[in-house]
């Protein structure tokens, strides 16, 4: 049986929130949830769900203020998330520095809690010119595809 997915966006511009959109879109194939970071509540995860969590960089390789309320509640109550899966998709601009960083915040909790990422690491590059919806949604059917 097919995993639920719950796509989980930070987001400081909005683009995060509408690829989370075109990716939920996309996948017909099972249930799909859109959920903005600041409305989840980290001890609502379910091993029988697959997450999509998709965070854009911002400013120095910061978190988006999106997802600085999920980060710090995962740093403060610690949830056991073993049997959790998620992939990634990172959002930012590699003309800084710390290109896609916000991302890898999010990862390197949700990995250091016990979740477990599977699929590749999906980025997109704003220096490009591009916007990342198209690239999302490829990367989400992949995953979901895989998993």
């Amino acid at each position: 049986m097919s995993k639920n997915v719950v796509i989980l966006f930070g987001t400081e511009s909005g683009n995060a929130e509408f690829a989370a959109e075109d990716m939920a879109e996309a996948i017909t194939d099972r249930e799909c949830e859109v959920v903005d970071m600041t409305d989840f509540d980290v001890d609502s995860f379910e091993p029988n769900n697959l997450y999509l969590v998709i965070s854009s960089t911002h400013g120095e390789g910061e978190l988006p203020s999106g997802a600085k309320p999920f980060l710090e509640a995962l740093e403060s109550e610690q949830p056991n998330l073993s049997g959790i899966t998620y992939a990634m998709f990172g959002l930012g601009d590699s003309s800084y520095e710390h290109y896609s960083r916000g991302s890898e915040l999010v990862d390197e909790k949700l990995a250091s809690l016990g979740a477990e990422r599977v699929g590749e690491y999906g980025r997109h590059d704003a220096d490009t010119g591009t916007l990342p919806n198209a690239l999302a949604v490829d990367w989400a059917k992949k995953v979901t595809a895989e998993n």
